[in-house]
């Protein structure tokens, strides 16, 4: 019953972390990436499975786009593998975005060491909260893997 019970809270807690973060990356997404579409907790259901996006924001014509968001309040490194795994698996759910490239930003609240510089590794954009609001934390030229 406590187990219940606290993992009730921490879902709780990645709901109110996913609320914190949608104005800003909704912003983010926007104004830097020219999303016309932003969808949060995008939950896709195919052949009996399912994902969830936290953030899913598109653009057609020249943009041509998809931007797949993890949300964390404590970002460890299995939240790249859980990035990796949804990129993967995202046009399988999503055949109507399987023209466009993909891109994947990792964002969160408080970091375990190192873990913002191995997303990067992998291709993923980053995002921490300062002053209230997301921000891009990728150093100047960076430019994320487009799966």
């Amino acid at each position: 019953e406590l187990g219940k019970q606290i993992g009730g809270l921490g879902d709780k807690f990645g709901y109110f972390t996913e609320g914190l973060a949608l104005p800003s990356m909704e912003r983010i997404l926007a104004e830097r990436f020219g999303m016309t579409a932003s969808l949060p907790r995008a939950r896709i259901r195919k052949n009996g499975e399912e994902i969830e996006i936290d953030v899913l924001a598109y653009a057609n014509d020249d943009i041509n786009l998809a931007i797949l968001v993890e949300v964390k309040s404590r970002v460890k490194r299995e939240a790249i593998e859980q990035l990796q795994k949804l990129m993967g698996r995202f046009r399988e759910f999503c055949p109507e975005h399987r023209d466009k490239a993909a891109m994947g930003i990792l964002a969160g609240v408080d970091w375990d060491q190192d873990v913002a510089d191995e997303a990067r590794k992998a291709g993923f954009l980053t995002a921490s909260i300062r002053d209230e609001m997301f921000e891009i934390t990728a150093p100047d030229g960076f430019e994320a893997r487009r799966w």
